[in-house]
């Protein structure tokens, strides 16, 4: 039997939030191009750096909330930071799962990369990410690379810029073209660019910013929550 969505009910996005105020734009602009298509209120949020947080928008509201992370992996935010600001909402709350990996990030990554003038297949490409003391990212980002290395035509090497991993400095030749896996502008992607130029990159592509591959698999993501069975009984459960 088809689901209807729950009435009333709202998106909030939550990204990792950064000091570059360029970087929560691109969560704001993201969130409100996704609540336009999808015909609901729209609320941007962030774990931390910036405001509102999380915790504050859960905890001021009643509403149907269904809450996407603007995150690339799995990570400690996702698994005990969201967790802890769900379980102190003020309404009924669902909890989507990251962005990635997905095919369609992959996709915006190989078009910032034609952006950047390279072609698919091209050149030696390497994936750089924030990187994760989660051996759960790391499977992530091993998928990302796959992911990536499907659409761009060749495999795909992986860099980290903190926790565990190869360091650019490690995995970067001269000649290379490097994607950052960042959603954002700020600390981590001006690193990503220093630490890639430094070890030879011929090209680091702009991160994913307000892609709309990424608007697309935002709606996808809370169509498929706001339809299904879940936001429906928390409501329920909330009521």
């Amino acid at each position: 039997m088809e689901q209807h969505p729950v009435a009333g009910a709202r998106l909030v996005t939550v990204a990792h939030g950064t000091r570059t105020a360029a970087g929560n734009d691109v969560a704001r602009e993201l969130t409100g191009a996704a609540a336009s298509r999808l015909r609901i209120a729209g609320v941007t949020s962030y774990v931390e750096l910036s405001e509102p947080l999380l915790t504050d928008v859960l905890a001021s509201s009643p509403t149907p909330t269904v809450v996407l992370p603007l995150l690339l992996s799995t990570g400690f935010h996702l698994r005990q930071d969201l967790p802890a600001a769900v379980a102190g909402a003020g309404g009924p709350v669902v909890l989507g799962r990251s962005l990635g990996p997905h095919r369609l990030v992959a996709a915006a990554q190989v078009a910032r990369l034609a952006e950047a003038g390279v072609e698919p297949g091209s050149a030696r490409l390497v994936l750089v990410a924030a990187g994760s003391s989660d051996p759960v990212a790391t499977r992530d980002l091993a998928r990302a690379a796959d992911l990536l290395g499907r659409a761009w035509g060749s495999p795909v090497e992986v860099a980290t810029l903190t926790a565990l991993g190869r360091r650019p400095a490690e995995v970067v030749r001269p000649g290379d073209v490097v994607s950052p896996y960042l959603l954002a502008p700020g600390h981590f992607a001006e690193r990503s660019r220093r630490e890639s130029l430094a070890a030879g990159a011929a090209v680091v592509a702009d991160v994913l910013g307000p892609h709309p591959l990424l608007v697309d698999l935002i709606c996808r993501r809370a169509r498929a929550l706001m339809s299904g069975a879940r936001l429906a009984a928390a409501t329920r459960a909330i009521a």
